[in-house]
């Protein structure tokens, strides 16, 4: 069941009820009632009419009966292991001086180096 809203009072408008009202620029208006239809064509503005949602809305009537936003609940982060190092050891890493990494990483770089070249010569060799 679609409902539809009041183009003027904001009232919801129950399938089969209400008045429809398309103007010469196609644009579509739907009115709970006469009354509405009727104010809207004298173009009446509804912030300045008591009984609108929107005069209601930009006066806080009614704001009690709102409903709060919940809040959403936080994300976790849950931290786990990586194929062949465990948390321990990732934690260990990251408490690491960046100086500490930074030459551990440039260690490895190095014999990496090193072995890439034994196989290189080893090649030659042959």
């Amino acid at each position: 069941m679609k409902v539809e809203l009041c183009s003027f009072s904001g009232q919801k408008i129950y399938p089969s009820k209400g008045r429809l009202y398309v103007r010469l620029d196609n644009r579509v208006f739907r009115f709970a009632n006469g009354k509405c239809e009727s104010l809207f064509l004298q173009r009446k503005n509804p912030r300045k009419i008591a009984w609108t949602a929107f005069c209601r809305k930009l006066h806080k009537k009614g704001v009690t009966e709102e409903v709060q936003k919940k809040k959403g609940k936080k994300s976790t982060k849950n931290a786990r292991g990586i194929v062949g190092l465990d948390l321990e050891a990732i934690q260990a890493k990251r408490s690491q001086k960046p100086e500490v990494r930074t030459a551990a990483r440039q260690e490895a770089i190095k014999q990496a180096k090193e072995a890439k070249q034994a196989k290189a010569n080893a090649t030659k060799a042959k």
